[in-house]
């Protein structure tokens, strides 16, 4: 028997460092679903045209709105696969626990949603600049560098909050799978059988309202503090329903 204590810091500390070493195919991925969305995107997000007897105007609207809403499904995926069997086995080369493991899951994801909220931002000017380039023509809007950066800086915060909440979906999601299998099924089948018994009864606001409970909300305070709660309930319950599984199950 060991009488060296391991403290729950030095634990996680290792297991995150681990972890952003040996995860490291998920930034791959990352890189390959962004540039595919800057493709989506070339064509515009939008457009708008008028004309009279001799002149056709057409606007396109540019924007990474493609780049961010795949980089929320890669969150969704990657939390669920960091679920698994196979990645859960890999924190017993440490003295570990349930919460240790919870916990540096939790650390790496969040890293991993800064540089994916990031990554989605920056690819805004990767669109413009590659149509430039193409069409020749750009209209931007002509801000001050102070109010630019502040803009970025802004989306970079909401897009990385977006695809945490989708992080904290898809662990909740994989740890009910990891309990019983017939969760894969279940899962599914409730979300959108749900949607579309709704639909069907002519109760869709109820999900206009879900969804534009966070999605629609003006204040960046507010918006803050429901997604931290809300993704806060869901990691909460996955690590209470993660204490229900076995010691290498």
């Amino acid at each position: 028997m060991s009488l060296t204590t391991v403290s729950l810091t030095a634990t996680l500390k290792k297991q995150y460092s681990y972890k952003l070493r040996a995860y490291n195919q998920v930034f791959w991925n990352l890189v390959f679903l962004q540039l595919l969305a800057v493709l989506f995107s070339l064509n515009g997000v939008g457009m708008m045209g008028s004309s009279s007897e001799s002149i056709e105007v057409t606007i396109h609207y540019y924007s990474a709105d493609f780049v961010v809403f795949f980089t929320m499904i890669w969150g969704l995926i990657i939390a669920i696969i960091i679920t698994t069997k196979a990645y859960r086995n890999d924190d017993f080369t440490f003295v570990t626990n349930r919460l240790s493991h919870n916990l540096s899951n939790l650390l790496f994801l969040l890293t991993a949603c800064l540089i994916g909220g990031l990554t989605a931002m920056l690819s805004a000017n990767v669109i413009k600049v590659i149509t430039y380039f193409f069409d020749g023509q750009l209209i931007v809007d002509s801000t001050s560098l102070t109010s630019a950066l502040g803009e970025f800086i802004l989306g970079t915060f909401t897009t990385s909050l977006y695809i945490f909440l989708c992080c904290a979906l898809g662990y909740i999601v994989g740890t009910l799978v990891q309990i019983h299998k017939v969760f894969v099924v279940l899962v599914p089948v409730l979300f959108f059988g749900g949607l579309f018994l709704l639909g069907v009864s002519g109760n869709e606001t109820i999900v206009t309202n879900f969804f534009g409970f966070i999605f629609k909300e003006s204040s960046i305070l507010l918006f803050m503090i429901k997604v931290m709660v809300t993704s806060g309930l869901l990691f909460a319950s996955a690590f209470l329903l993660s204490n229900r599984m076995e010691v290498k199950q």
